[in-house]
């Protein structure tokens, strides 16, 4: 994976941290080249104007203290004010107290009563209690004046590994440093840090050799190489034959999800529908085979053919035991099978069936609803989407405005691309066509996974207000052009 792209939980970055000192960068210059770049990214956001910064007692208020100095020196009117004594300062927080040559103000609503910036240095991402006293009491009233809120490292009352607020309020701008951390993306946190902006302080990469991350933001540097492109030469099965399972008597489901794995470069795309239902599938789709199928028997005569490289069922499928005996003939190939929708619920009281079931490669697709259906498992999304993985042996991909993509051995993947005109009936059963094209060309289910999550939500963006999820597959060709052209050539 690509380390530009790692999120690094509160206690990687305090690794980051030690192993920059060791490798000869001071914590003192850490902590002025921190408060510099809040700093810097104020001056260019804002032009000068009456700020107040608010500090607290550790690492993230000597951030603040240094922050106020360079705005000072930048001609800036600068208020400062403490949660706690000078006193009770130490180590680096306290030199950089000592350097601020303007006075020190006790931290109540007063100070910020003619700003119209805050900085909140108050605390970092490392806070695991909820904000109390002065420091909730002075957020409160900045949040009701409405003041841009700038915050260094995350939010004060935010988790920085999970998202979860203890009492954050919104800031307009946060300035965190080296890398994201998971609650950047994560909701609520996502809405609650405004424009994520990362600093440079000195950290050398080196520190990768032994901060080894487990999750990361979700972009094509990851997979784009590993999409399999068209080959001279080659024909329709070169590029993988994708079968899924269509339902009856709802049927548009399973129509979008064939036609999106087909737009996502499946080469042969077969839908395999109860006999009474071939007539409103074979008027409706052209390019795309159907295929009538009266029984899981049947299904498993079709499954012999090797020649169909991934598996699909789900998407209208129906809560019934045709479901559940298809979607177990589907594993049983140990093709790769990306379960969805029905497909999932049809197993919440026999979770352990499923997973005993899962022998090769698995993509589960479940948003909220479906996952609290099928998992019994608590915590925050990346907690519970990796123990998933874990328990099921397949990539999970926890459908949401913050999908996250997990996979067994604990890698996981956190999509920010997704646009709100995402959230419309019908879109998670094209993720699954999309996540099923690529598998059925032989991308890796894990990458094929984070790259259907994140075509997914280009697609959304390319085609903007209006949306249906119908209108997703054939927005896929020009979400492949637009990486091409920023640069992006795929591997052949």
């Amino acid at each position: 994976m690509d380390n530009d792209c790692a999120l690094l939980t509160v206690g990687q970055m305090g690794e980051a941290d030690r192993l920059a000192i060791a490798a000869g960068i001071t914590s003192l210059q850490l902590m002025e080249n921190a408060g510099a770049a809040v700093a810097q990214q104020i001056m260019a956001h804002w032009t000068k104007r009456p700020i107040t910064v608010l500090c607290g007692p550790g690492n993230n208020g000597g951030d603040g203290f240094v922050a106020a100095r360079h705005l000072v020196e930048a001609g800036w009117v600068v208020r400062l004010a403490l949660l706690g004594k000078l006193a009770q300062l130490k180590g680096e927080a306290r030199v950089n107290a000592d350097r601020w040559s303007g006075s020190v103000e006790p931290l109540t609503p007063a100070v910020i009563d003619d700003a119209e910036l805050i900085i909140d240095a108050l605390f970092g991402a490392g806070l695991d209690r909820p904000l109390a006293g002065g420091a909730a009491d002075i957020l409160a009233a900045a949040a009701a004046r409405n003041a841009a809120i700038i915050a260094i490292d995350v939010p004060s009352g935010l988790m920085g590994d999970s998202g979860v607020t203890l009492g954050a309020v919104a800031a307009a701008l946060t300035v965190t440093f080296f890398r994201k951390k998971p609650g950047h993306l994560l909701f609520p946190g996502r809405s609650l840090c405004g424009e994520v902006v990362v600093a440079d302080i000195g950290t050398p990469p080196s520190v990768f050799e032994t901060v080894l991350p487990e999750t990361f933001e979700n972009d094509p540097a990851h997979w784009l190489a590993r999409i399999p492109q068209p080959i001279n030469g080659g024909n329709k099965y070169c590029r993988g034959h994708a079968l899924l399972w269509g339902g009856y008597p709802t049927t548009g489901a399973a129509r979008m999800a064939a036609r999106a794995a087909a737009r996502a470069g499946a080469g042969l795309t077969t839908v395999a529908v109860p006999p009474e239902a071939l007539v409103i599938y074979a008027s409706a789709l052209t390019s795309i085979m159907v295929q009538p199928i009266a029984s899981t028997e049947a299904l498993t005569v079709l499954l012999r053919d090797q020649r169909m490289t991934a598996l699909l069922i789900g998407p209208g499928a129906g809560l019934v035991e045709q479901t559940r005996s298809s979607a177990l003939a589907m594993l049983a190939t140990g093709r790769p099978t990306v379960l969805d929708a029905d497909a999932l619920t049809i197993f919440r009281h026999d979770l352990m069936s499923l997973s005993q079931a899962i022998t090769g490669a698995c993509v589960l697709t479940p948003h909220d609803g479906e996952f609290a259906r099928l998992f019994d498992i608590r915590g925050d999304r990346l907690a519970r989407a990796r123990a998933a993985a874990a328990l099921s042996g397949a990539i999970v991909i926890l459908k949401g405005s913050d999908t996250v993509i997990a996979a067994p051995d604990g890698q996981a993947i956190i999509n920010s691309n997704a646009p709100p005109n995402l959230a419309t009936a019908g879109s998670g059963d094209v993720l699954s066509g999309i996540v099923l094209g690529l598998l059925a060309q032989g991308m890796a289910p894990f990458l094929a996974a984070a790259a259907a999550v994140w075509l997914h939500g280009a697609a959304a963006a390319h085609f903007g207000p209006g949306l249906l999820a119908e209108d997703l597959p054939d927005c896929l060709p020009a979400v492949f052009r637009q990486l091409r052209d920023r640069g992006h050539h795929p591997a052949g």
